[in-house]
């Protein structure tokens, strides 16, 4: 793939599939992947990246009158952009670790239990894809799925009778996670709209591609955009991003009492510490109601 086509992908992934809105963030990554082109102009495709190109970069970064700060942003950068080639399938075996210092994990956009409710009353149900739009947004918010699990979702992945969702996640870890009632009904009126169009069986998954739709789903930033135009809609002025519903699942779980470990296995996440920055959330949550009920008084 060409190296620059490979860079826009990069950071439309960063953009929709991780929940990335701050602008300054989003140009840092392209200027830090530009500089390290500069330092190696002779690569124009993906298929001519090596695994040593991460260490060469910081070798070569070192020799700079450059922040210990600045040289762990870039590494950082690169290596991220290489695991995002190797998880897309578009290269293998590139990916060298280097050690960097880690970074202090930022606390993810969520919404309330109201925002959510005037995102999932926003669509106009009257309009078909609108309706699919729906059906896309409650899937995301009431079984916390990733945005690349819930574009790709595929009939067979639908337990009815079960009330459930079989997913795949990252490292092709297999879960389960339950659909609530008001989920379930409204798939169940989607397939009969799929049937009535002969897609159902025809097209290979759910919420297909008017481009290709046989073969090919709906995009990641197609599924941002249809959020912004619903949040916009809504009124809602955060910045959000299909990560936010999925933040917002995993937070109105543990407000309403749901065990940690519990939220770990329903997200997919397979360590305990990625599970543990939604508990900061919940108790956000609690000190602004405080806040709020002192004020009154």
């Amino acid at each position: 793939m060409n190296i620059h086509d490979a860079i826009d992908n990069f950071i439309q992934y960063k953009l929709v599939e991780e929940g990335l809105n701050k602008d300054s963030t989003i140009i840092s990554y392209k200027e830090d992947l530009e500089i390290f082109l500069r330092y190696f102009p002779d690569i124009k495709d993906t298929n001519q990246l090596t695994a040593d190109d991460v260490s060469n970069f910081t070798y070569e970064q070192s020799l700079n009158d450059l922040s210990a700060s600045t040289i762990s942003r870039r590494i950082s950068t690169l290596t991220n952009f290489f695991k995002f080639l190797e998880s897309e399938g578009i290269e293998s075996d590139i990916v060298h670790e280097v050690v960097v210092p880690k970074k202090e994990k930022h606390i993810p956009t969520f919404l309330t239990f109201e925002e959510i409710k005037l995102l999932l009353n926003a669509p106009n149900e009257e309009k078909r894809s609108e309706f699919r739009d729906k059906v896309m947004l409650l899937m995301m918010y009431s079984c916390g799925l990733r945005v690349s699990e819930l574009i790709s979702l595929r009939k067979n992945q639908i337990n009815f009778e079960e009330k459930i969702v079989t997913l795949k996640g990252k490292g092709n870890k297999e879960r389960s996670v339950p659909i609530n009632d008001v989920a379930i009904q409204y798939l169940y009126k989607y397939f009969d709209l799929l049937k009535e169009k002969k897609a159902l069986n025809r097209y290979k998954y759910l919420f297909y591609s008017k481009k290709n739709p046989e073969n090919e789903h709906v995009t990641r930033q197609f599924f941002f955009e249809q959020i912004k135009k619903y949040a916009y809609k809504a009124g809602i002025e955060k910045e959000i991003s299909p990560h936010s519903l999925r933040h917002s699942f995993a937070t109105h779980l543990l407000e309403n009492g749901a065990d940690l470990r519990a939220v770990q296995e329903l997200l997919g996440h397979t360590n305990i510490e990625t599970t543990q920055i939604y508990t900061h959330l919940s108790s956000l949550k609690v000190i602004e109601t405080i806040d709020l009920y002192s004020k009154k008084k």
